[in-house]
């Protein structure tokens, strides 16, 4: 079975040798750790796994080789968890009920009727269409259903949910995927302006003819290396309704990542507010201010969105309409500010464009972005490019 591991460990573009193969041997040996499927997955991993970036990879790994291991399946009496019975107890919505129920109105409506619930609201409640509970009816809660609401705890089952109360996490995405990213690479080469800079540490073979002849003896002439000089900022939706296209983000990310090496990243969820990060793991406590970003790089800098668009339309037009944080200001005002700074911006989104029109976020920050919205296809990439090298600073 290690055997087999290590295998699947290199196939996934792990780095896995014999080397440390022998070293998780010798430390199962020693003993080193308690023999428990969880302590032998920490082991494996801290051997293995050289970069973080491959910590979301190891765990498909290790799950595929390994299934079954971390379960205590038929070794002794277990009750059946209480979430999974509420499961089967929950309500089920027919489209007829779900016409007939009605949203409470606006953004400042929902919010200050939230508060009143909470003052007033004293014990548990399920099934009803008030009070802060599950499978109902209720604005407030999960588990049920309500055109307008927010979502407090649960699963998301509808995504109607214009703000979400609850801690969630996102993983990286992997820039070291290679399968399908040759198509998208040469996609991004459209947006090209080789320049020469830097040390000269490359030889002009015509230049160098042309002195020697010139002088009558040998004239040695050096250049800096020729490469892509735009500089690229990508800012990549996570979480959420995109974990559906998170293949294909990761091809684009890999084909970006090697194509612009003045590239800079940050993750965002939904929309832009007043923070982005570098690192999911660490998005609530290592956050880079967006006023940094957009002092820090020139108007040079061509910007890319990344993302679906599809969400409350609160959270692109109201302050607090973050579904994750009370932002002081409106999603609109800081895109407004990125197209303002950098006029080659674009945003492309992997939803079908067929289904942009049912969304109003997405018609929303199509406008904001003055049109340039494409669809994450090898022709809306091309068209993208080709409107981001129209576009100057």
């Amino acid at each position: 079975m290690l055997l087999n591991f290590v295998e699947e460990l290199r196939a996934a573009g792990i780095g896995a040798s014999l080397k440390e193969h022998l070293v998780l041997l010798e430390a199962l040996d020693r003993e080193v750790i308690e023999r428990t499927p969880e302590a032998f997955y920490y082991l494996s991993r801290a051997t293995f796994v050289k970069d973080e970036g491959l910590l979301d990879r190891f765990d498909h790994v290790f799950q595929k080789v390994f299934k079954g291991v971390l379960t205590d399946y038929g070794q002794q009496p277990v009750d059946i968890p209480e979430d999974w019975l509420r499961k089967v107890a929950e309500r089920y919505f027919s489209q007829e009920e779900m016409e007939q129920i009605r949203s409470l109105g606006s953004w400042d409506e929902i919010m200050e009727t939230l508060k009143k619930r909470l003052e007033e609201q004293e014990k548990r409640h399920s099934g009803g269409n008030k009070w802060i509970g599950t499978n109902g009816t209720s604005p407030f809660g999960h588990s049920g259903y309500n055109p307008e609401g927010i979502r407090i705890g649960g699963e998301g089952r509808h995504g109607r949910a214009v703000k979400v109360w609850e801690k969630r996490e996102f993983a990286n995405l992997d820039n070291t995927r290679e399968l399908g990213t040759r198509n998208i690479k040469v996609a991004l080469r459209r947006l090209r302006r080789f320049a020469r800079e830097g040390a000269a540490d490359e030889l002009d073979l015509d230049e160098t003819i042309r002195g020697t002849a010139k002088q009558g003896w040998l004239d040695v002439v050096m250049r800096p290396e020729r490469h892509n000089a735009v500089k690229v900022l990508l800012f990549l939706d996570v979480g959420g309704s995109m974990d559906p296209y998170i293949t294909m983000m990761e091809d684009l990310f890999s084909a970006a990542s090697a194509e612009f090496k003045n590239m800079e990243f940050f993750y965002f969820h939904n929309c832009l507010y007043e923070g982005v990060w570098k690192d999911n793991r660490r998005r609530r406590s290592q956050r880079t201010p967006t006023w940094d970003l957009l002092h820090k790089f020139g108007h040079d800098y061509k910007v890319i969105f990344v993302g679906d668009a599809a969400m409350s339309p609160y959270e692109v037009s109201h302050p607090g309409g973050s579904v994750e944080h009370m932002n002081e200001e409106a999603g609109a005002v800081w895109l407004q500010r990125v197209a303002q700074t950098y006029p080659a911006s674009v945003w492309l989104n992997p939803t079908p464009e067929s289904q942009w029109g049912y969304s109003s976020s997405t018609r929303m920050i199509r406008d904001l972005m003055g049109g340039a919205m494409f669809p994450l296809t090898l022709d809306g990439l091309d068209a993208a490019m080709r409107e981001l090298s129209r576009k100057k600073a």
